[in-house]
């Protein structure tokens, strides 16, 4: 298992850059809804401050299980993000 600090630092790359193309289609692809993609980002910042605050308080005796739900619970949201960005149009 990776230690916290680097999972933390996961999370925000992944958060950082699903951020990121929100902001570039926002910005540069013509037709995209500039309300949609306001509040998406928003949406993918709260996410970042719930995961990261997660990982803050592991429940003791049961990281092993924590972790695994962390993770399901992570891509889950991660793929609703990208299938978000896809239809800001």
């Amino acid at each position: 298992m990776a230690s916290r600090r680097q999972l933390k630092k996961s999370v925000n790359y992944i958060i950082g850059e699903l951020f990121t193309e929100c902001l570039v289609n926002s910005m540069f692809i013509p037709g995209t809804d500039q309300e949609k993609a306001n509040v998406l980002m928003n949406k993918i910042l709260q996410a970042q401050d719930e995961f990261i605050g997660r990982i803050s308080h592991t429940e003791p005796g049961s990281a092993k299980k924590f972790y695994k739900k962390f993770k399901s619970d992570f891509n889950v949201k991660v793929d609703e993000f990208i299938e978000a960005i896809g239809n800001l149009k």
